[in-house]
């Protein structure tokens, strides 16, 4: 069942009123082809209406809604032969941390990437996304794998941060995090690294720095969520909406910003909408971005890396 959020009401109910019209009509029924017809231009106006004009905080709710395609899909459906790869081989399994091998269009590669879970049953078992330091090392093991034999790494990043757990600042959860951020940067092999959903703080970056950042349409990258900025600044979590305002985390602000490199456009809607022609997008981004980059010297690979990263926000120092 299509869940609808705030700002699709109106579409809501047009489709709720075509599917009574559908149930309706047939055979034996009342002839409400055009009528069906007609309502159904008219919410694909609205829609797209809508969604030419999102608000940030509007960008916040689709990049959050449950029924995008989760990096699991991404990976069930972009690689083939897939093994998964599991443990840290220092403390545990972290199931918010999904990885392993697998071929992209033929093309040996190393896949990581954050799951948030389905339902509730699933978003319970991969802790919603929010990786502890074990994640992050078995993202490192990962890595390291990729260095060793030469495979190109595609990350999925679909998290609302690290997980900020007592338990994790015990295992060294920044240290993980800035261990993975350097192996990013410092892999011989390709990086390419796409926001699928919500790219949230060190959680998000450590998988992150790579030759190519993509994001979906409608996904957003910030370092801090707005309802967290917003208890930080104003004391009120209710002021989530000028946050986001405030943290420029589009793909659209961010590519302007020199922070991305590439948007992927969404089906009308939203990827929820079309899970499918999404996922195919990210391919087709994945296919024209990995061969350019696999054709370079890997240290000629890792020293544009670098400074791609180095100089962000050196135009706005004096």
């Amino acid at each position: 069942m299509r869940q609808f959020l705030d700002f699709e009401k109106p579409v809501a109910e047009l489709e709720d009123k075509i599917d009574e019209l559908r149930k309706m009509s047939g055979p034996d029924g009342i002839n409400l082809a055009e009528e069906i017809a007609r309502l159904t231009d008219k919410a694909d106006k609205q829609l797209r209406a809508a969604y030419a004009k999102l608000t940030p905080w509007q960008k916040v709710q689709v990049a959050r809604h449950a029924q995008r395609p989760h990096a699991v899909d991404y990976i069930g459906t972009l690689i083939e032969d897939f093994t998964p790869l599991a443990g840290d081989r220092l403390f545990a399994e972290d199931k918010a941390v999904v990885g392993g091998l697998g071929r992209f269009q033929g093309r040996p590669v190393v896949v990581i990437g954050t799951e948030r879970g389905a339902d509730l049953d699933t978003r319970l078992e991969h802790n919603f996304g929010m990786a502890r330091p074990e994640g992050y090392r078995k993202a490192q093991r990962l890595m390291d794998l990729a260095g060793r034999f030469d495979m190109p790494i595609l990350t999925f990043i679909d998290t609302a941060g690290a997980w900020p757990g007592i338990d994790a600042e015990a295992r060294g959860q920044a240290e993980a995090i800035a261990r993975s951020i350097d192996l990013c940067l410092a892999a011989p092999v390709p990086v390419i690294a796409t926001v699928i959903g919500e790219g949230g703080s060190g959680g998000a970056v450590a998988l992150g720095a790579g030759d190519r950042v993509m994001m979906l349409e409608h996904a957003i990258y910030s370092v801090i969520s707005p309802e967290a900025c917003a208890s930080i600044l104003w004391r009120d979590p209710k002021q989530a909406t000028s946050a986001a305002d405030a943290l420029k985390l589009t793909a659209q602000d961010l590519l302007q910003l020199g922070l991305i490199d590439r948007i992927i456009p969404e089906p009308l809607g939203g990827a929820q909408r079309d899970p499918e022609a999404t996922i195919r997008a990210v391919g087709d981004a994945i296919a024209a971005e990995l061969p350019p980059l696999a054709a370079l010297d890997p240290q000629a690979r890792i020293a544009q890396r670098r400074e791609k990263f180095m100089a962000m926000g050196r135009d706005g120092l004096s």
